[in-house]
């Protein structure tokens, strides 16, 4: 429905589709996973027994959600190294094979504390340089983008909260745009919340990163992205105290400056706070 009549072809030819790919693929799809927002996903058994994840991402134009195109090229870029690992991919049919994997880190019920390591720690194996001339949006792009996001929003939804929190927000999204340096940046994942961190069933112990939202920007911005979540324990006490805290254990764990975490987390809540607020959330 969010994304208009593409949408409901896209949802009215879907048995077709799935039926297709298994027949291109040689795959046998077994059950659908339930909990995405984006695609149909579902797990798959190959022609030699190997479980798999069948994905099929809707039309791109749904707000929030990146486009098809350039989660794959974020994916295949990723090599496996700390990413779910891509096996085919049909790009007319928005369409992927992947490797299966096992629990997500929510899942788990860790302490905040507990998941930050294994966070980090899955972001560092993923980290790395890209050509230069690699086509995803940089992290001076998406500082930009957010700040004229939040005040856009923000008039839209009748200023719904205190003018000074919308201009820290766009004074910290200043700050990132300016400390963009494309001579030091790495592919980041861009959305590595708790759900988007699966177990890694071949390396007991490790996981790996799904569903990215790529760009070229600097290790802070994406340790900053899980610090949107959490809600119920930053305001189970001294909601600045927690924040704080988790930005110096981030800042440890990564070699990375807590500074620019704090704000790249002060502005993605912000923005993600009107987001919901306009989606009745």
């Amino acid at each position: 429905m969010a994304v208009g009549a593409d949408g409901e072809r896209w949802l009215a030819g879907l048995d077709q589709t799935v039926e297709d790919l298994e027949r291109q693929w040689g795959i046998h799809v077994t059950k659908t996973l339930t909990g995405g927002s984006g695609s149909y996903v579902a797990t798959a058994v190959t022609a030699s027994g190997t479980e798999v994840v069948l994905k099929v991402a809707i039309p791109d134009g749904l707000e929030g959600h990146p486009h098809f195109a350039k989660e794959l090229l974020t994916l295949r870029l990723g090599a496996g190294r700390g990413y779910v690992r891509v096996l085919r991919a049909d790009e007319t049919r928005n369409a992927m094979l992947h490797e299966r994997l096992g629990r997500s880190l929510t899942s788990l019920a860790r302490p905040v504390e507990a998941q930050i390591d294994v966070i980090v720690a899955t972001l560092r194996q993923a980290w790395r340089r890209v050509p230069k001339a690699t086509p995803l949006r940089t992290g001076a792009m998406q500082a930009q983008y957010l700040s004229e996001l939040i005040m856009r929003k923000w008039e839209a939804l009748g200023q719904p909260c205190d003018r000074r929190t919308i201009e820290r927000a766009e004074q910290f999204a200043a700050t990132r745009h300016d400390a963009y340096d494309p001579s030091t940046a790495v592919l980041i994942h861009g959305d590595a919340h708790p759900t988007n961190v699966l177990e890694d069933p071949s390396t007991p112990g490790r996981f790996k990163l799904i569903d990215p939202d790529g760009m070229l920007s600097e290790p802070a911005h994406d340790l900053a992205i899980p610090l949107r979540d959490w809600t119920d324990e930053l305001l189970a006490g001294d909601a600045v105290e927690a924040g704080v805290g988790w930005c110096a254990q981030l800042s440890a764990k990564a070699g990375v400056d807590a500074k620019a975490i704090w704000e790249w987390a002060f502005v993605e809540r912000v923005s993600t706070g009107l987001f919901l607020t306009r989606a009745g959330g």
